[in-house]
C-alpha cells in the first residue's frame, strides 16, 4: 500500500502474540503495515525513500522508549529513530520498528540560576499518559499540551511569510513547461520581471532588457583577498544602501511589510510595582505580539532593549519541530529592559540550523545563523535524556556519563535514543538579514562569488553569510542568491550590506535585506530552496579550508550544466565554531573556512541520473584540493562511503567507536549513519542501507 510519494515495501507482518505483547508493553499508539495511520507515521520529506518496517509506535516518554527497545532486544528486532523533522536521508525508517517521537512535544524556558546553573531535566516535569505536563518547578514556563496534531504539518511548511518580497520574485503563476517524454524540463529560470501586483515588489533590469557582464576570471584572488569591512583597506566609494526608511534599493522598494516582522516582544511593559527578578517572569503566548502599534515602538533594536540575562535554558521533547521551538521561543520572550529603565522583553532562541530542519540536528552537528555567534546546535546541548541500548535511561551532562555526553554531541543517533534536550538560547531581538538576488550567468557569476568570498574575510562572528546557485524550479532562469544575517540592529549591519552589495557586475534583481524577528529569517532558506515533500532528495556537503578562484571557475561551469532543482551553496564558517573543542567534531574541522553542500530535488516520477552525478563530482573532484576531513555529520546523506563517514571525525574517530562498544556493543542502534556492524568492520552502503533509496 502507500501514494506516487511513498514506498512501503513488502515485509513479513510482526505476528499477531508480538503485536499484542508490544501494546501491552508501551503506553503509546501502535500502528501495523496495514493501518491507513502507518503510513502517515513512516512518510518521510524525501519522497524517494521505502520502508519495510513492520509496525510504528508512537512513545509518549522516555521509559515508553525503554520498554520498546527492551522489546526489540528480546525479539531480535532493531528499532529506527524518527524524530520531529524533515529529513532526507531515510534512516529514520529503515527498521523493524519505527519509534515516531512526534508525541514527546514537551517544552519550556527558563532563566539560570543565581549560580549560573540549569534545572535538569531529571527535574523537570515528566509527561503523563495524556502527553501533559505534570506540575513541576517554577522555573520552568510555558509547558506545551503533549498531544501531537499532524495536520500542523502544512502549516509548518508554509514559508511566505519570511519575506513577501521573495514570496513574490520567486512565484511563477505562468504555466510551467513540460516536455511531452516526461524528462526534467531543460528550461531555466525565466524571470518576469513585470509588477506582480501593485503591493509587489518592484524588479528592475537595464533599459535593453539585458545585463551587463565582467570578464569571469577578472579576479586575481587566491582566496584570501582582502576584507572589505570597514576598518580593512577598501577601494569601495559607493554610497549607503540605506538612506533611509523606505530606500530604493537594487530597484526595488525594500520598505520592511509590516505583517512579516512582529517586534511587538519589544514594547515596553509596565514597570509600576513591577519586580527586579525575571527568574520566575510569566510571559502569556502571543500577548506581547497583540499590543497596539507594536510596529511603530521606538525600541524595536538591540540598542534600546537590554536583555537581563546573556543566556536562558530551553528543555523541549525529541518530537518537537525546529520551527516549533523557533515559534515557540518568540511567542515566550523573557526579561529586557528599555532605555527608559521599564520591562521590556525579548525572545531567546537556540543556535539551530534554518528551516525547515529537525530536532535531530542537536545531536548531529547543526550550522546555521546564529552559528558564527555561538557555536553548533551540538555546542549549546547541555543535557540529554538518553534510552541505552540496554533499555537504561540516563541523563548525560558534562558531569555524568561524561564519555557518552563527549560522543552524543556530533554522534548521537549510533549511541541511544534522546528522548529530550536541554540547550542554551541567547537573546535575539532583531537580525538584519535577507536576501540579495541576480541572474546567473556563467560569464559574472564567478566575479560576484570572488566579490563574497573576499567581502566576507574577516567577517565579525556577528555576520553569517553564505552564496547559493539555484537552478529550480521549472520554467524559470537560474539564480545567485546571497544571504545574511547580521544579529543585532540595522544601524550596526548596514555596513556589511554596503560592502557585498556594492558589486556591480550585474543588476540586482531584489534586495529585501532589513530589521527582521530572527523567526522569520529562520524561514528564509527554505523559502528560496522551495523543497517539496515527496520530492526525490539528494545531499552532499564538505568543509573546504578555502575558495581560490580555480574552484569558483570550474563550480560556476559545472552549475550550468546541472538539471533544474538543484542547488549549491558556500556558506561562511569559522567564528565561534572553533571556541569549542570538547566534543566528538575535531579541531580541523572547525577551522574550515566554508560548509559546501549540494541540495538536490527533482519530481518523484523523474529519473534523471545527472541529479546524483553532478553534485558527487562537484564535492568529490572539483573541490578536493581545499576539503577538510568530512562534513559535518547532520550533512551526512545516504550512501556515503564509509571512509566519507569516519572522516567526519578525523582523529577523534578511533574513541568514537570504544564509546560505541561499552553503550552499544550489539549495534542496535545501527539504523543511523553508523558505517560499521557489530563486529566492528566498515560496511558498505547497499549493505547498511538494505531495500531503501536506490538510484
Amino acid at each position: 500500500m502507500g501514494d506516487s510519494n511513498h514506498i512501503i515495501l513488502d515485509s513479513p507482518e510482526l505476528p499477531l502474540a508480538l503485536y499484542h505483547e508490544l501494546v501491552g508493553a508501551v503506553k503509546g499508539d501502535v500502528y501495523l503495515r496495514n493501518d491507513l495511520n502507518f503510513v502517515d507515521y513512516s512518510r518521510m520529506f524525501n519522497g524517494d525513500v521505502k520502508t519495510a518496517a513492520k509496525a510504528v509506535v508512537c512513545p509518549i516518554d522516555a521509559q515508553d522508549v525503554s520498554r520498546l527497545v527492551l522489546f526489540c532486544t528480546k525479539h531480535s528486532l532493531f528499532p529506527s529513530v524518527k524524530a520531529g523533522g524533515y529529513g532526507t536521508a531515510g534512516w529514520a525508517v529503515g527498521g523493524d520498528i519505527i519509534v515516531d517521537l512526534s508525541k514527546i512535544v514537551d517544552i519550556s524556558i527558563e532563566p539560570p540560576l543565581a549560580d549560573g546553573a540549569y534545572t535538569s531535566i531529571r527535574d523537570m516535569p515528566a509527561m503523563d499518559s495524556k502527553g501533559k505536563a505534570r506540575a513541576g518547578p517554577p522555573v520552568a514556563a510555558g509547558a506545551s499540551s503533549g498531544k501531537r496534531r499532524r495536520e500542523d504539518d502544512a502549516r509548518l511548511r508554509v514559508y511566505a511569510s519570511a519575506s513577501r518580497g521573495v514570496e513574490n520574485f520567486l512565484h511563477f503563476s505562468g504555466p510551467m513547461e513540460r516536455n511531452g517524454d516526461r524528462s526534467p524540463p531543460s528550461t531555466r529560470r525565466k524571470l518576469d520581471l513585470s509588477v506582480p501586483s501593485s503591493e509587489g515588489p518592484q524588479v528592475s533590469t537595464n533599459s535593453s532588457g539585458s545585463s551587463r557582464s565582467s570578464d569571469p576570471i577578472s579576479s586575481t584572488s587566491d582566496g584570501s583577498g582582502s576584507s572589505l569591512f570597514p576598518g580593512a583597506s577598501t577601494s569601495s566609494t559607493s554610497p549607503s544602501p540605506f538612506s533611509g526608511p523606505s530606500s530604493n534599493v537594487c530597484g526595488i522598494d525594500s520598505t520592511p511589510l509590516a505583517s512579516s516582522d512582529p517586534f511587538g516582544y519589544l514594547e515596553d511593559q509596565p514597570s509600576s510595582g513591577a519586580s527586579t527578578s525575571f527568574r520566575h517572569q510569566r510571559f502569556a503566548p502571543g500577548a506581547l505580539f497583540a499590543s497596539p502599534g507594536f510596529l511603530d515602538s521606538p525600541h524595536n533594536i538591540l540598542s534600546h532593549a537590554t536583555p537581563v540575562h546573556s543566556h536562558a535554558f530551553l528543555t523541549f521533547g525529541a518530537g518537537m519541530r525546529q520551527k516549533e521551538i523557533d515559534m515557540f521561543s518568540a511567542e515566550n520572550p523573557l526579561g529586557a529592559i528599555s532605555l527608559g529603565g521599564s520591562i521590556g522583553a525579548v525572545p531567546y532562541h537556540v543556535p539551530f540550523a534554518a528551516h525547515p530542519v529537525g530536532s535531530a540536528i542537536m545531536i548531529l552537528g547543526g550550522f546555521g545563523f546564529l552559528g558564527r555567534l555561538h557555536g553548533l546546535s551540538v555546542d549549546n546541548l547541555v543535557e540529554a535524556e538518553v534510552v541505552l541500548a540496554d533499555g537504561s535511561i540516563v541523563y548525560a551532562n558534562q558531569h555524568e556519563y561524561s564519555d557518552l555526553w563527549w560522543a552524543l554531541r556530533g554522534g548521537g543517533p549510533a549511541f541511544g535514543i534522546v528522548t529530550r534536550y536541554k540547550a542554551r538560547a541567547y537573546p535575539v531581538p532583531v537580525v538584519f538579514a535577507g536576501n540579495l538576488i541576480y541572474r546567473f550567468h556563467r560569464a559574472t557569476a564567478p566575479s560576484l562569488i570572488k566579490h563574497f568570498r573576499d567581502c566576507v574575510k574577516g567577517a565579525p562572528n556577528e555576520l553569517y553569510a553564505n552564496v547559493l546557485l539555484t537552478a529550480g524550479p521549472a520554467g524559470q532562469d537560474s539564480l545567485v542568491v546571497i544571504q545574511m544575517c547580521y544579529v543585532g540592529p540595522k544601524v550596526k549591519g548596514q555596513e556589511f550590506l554596503q560592502a557585498i552589495s556594492s558589486w556591480d557586475g550585474e543588476q540586482c534583481l531584489l534586495n529585501e535585506i532589513d530589521e527582521k524577528s530572527f523567526l522569520h529569517q529562520q524561514d528564509s532558506v527554505a523559502q528560496v530552496l522551495r523543497g517539496k515533500a515527496g520530492n526525490k532528495w539528494f545531499i552532499r556537503s564538505a568543509l573546504i579550508s578555502s575558495l581560490p578562484d580555480e574552484i569558483v571557475n570550474r563550480t560556476v561551469l559545472q552549475f550550468a550544466d546541472t538539471p533544474v532543482g538543484c542547488t549549491w551553496l558556500f556558506e561562511l564558517a569559522g567564528g565561534a565554531l572553533t571556541d569549542y573543542e570538547d566534543g566528538c567534531l575535531p579541531k580541523e574541522q572547525r577551522q574550515a573556512s566554508f560548509t559546501v553542500a549540494a541540495l538536490h530535488q527533482w519530481d518523484i516520477n523523474f529519473d534523471d541520473p545527472k541529479c546524483i552525478h553532478s553534485a558527487e563530482e562537484w564535492i568529490a573532484e572539483t573541490l578536493a584540493p581545499v576539503t577538510v576531513g568530512g562534513p559535518l555529520p547532520s550533512f551526512l546523506g545516504r550512501h556515503e562511503p564509509p571512509g566519507r563517514v569516519m572522516a567526519c571525525y578525523g582523529r577523534n574517530w578511533n574513541r568514537l567507536c570504544e564509546v560505541k562498544k561499552k553503550y552499544d556493543p550489539l549495534n542496535i542502534f545501527r539504523n543511523s549513519f553508523w558505517p560499521l556492524n557489530a563486529d566492528g568492520e566498515a560496511v558498505e552502503p547497499e549493505e547498511h542501507e538494505p531495500e531503501h533509496i536506490v538510484f
